[in-house]
């Protein structure tokens, strides 16, 4: 679980600042068909919480997985 944990956060973490520092996620919600959402989820107000909430993930994760040891 706690390797899952781990992954999980650390490739949710690397999607959120691909999507906060360049122009991937109009391209991905285009290509989906979603394009309609750009205007709403395309904003530091939705990316930026996103991003520090799999930071903070991904910070759990790695360290009860140390405590375990």
């Amino acid at each position: 679980m706690k390797h899952k944990l781990v992954k999980f956060g650390i490739g949710g973490t690397l999607l959120a600042i691909l999507c906060c520092f360049t122009p991937l996620l109009p391209f991905v919600l285009t290509a989906l068909g979603l394009g309609g959402l750009i205007g709403a989820l395309y904003n530091d107000a939705v990316l930026l919480p996103v991003l520090a909430g799999f930071l903070i993930l991904t910070g759990y994760a790695i360290w009860r997985a140390r405590g375990q040891k």
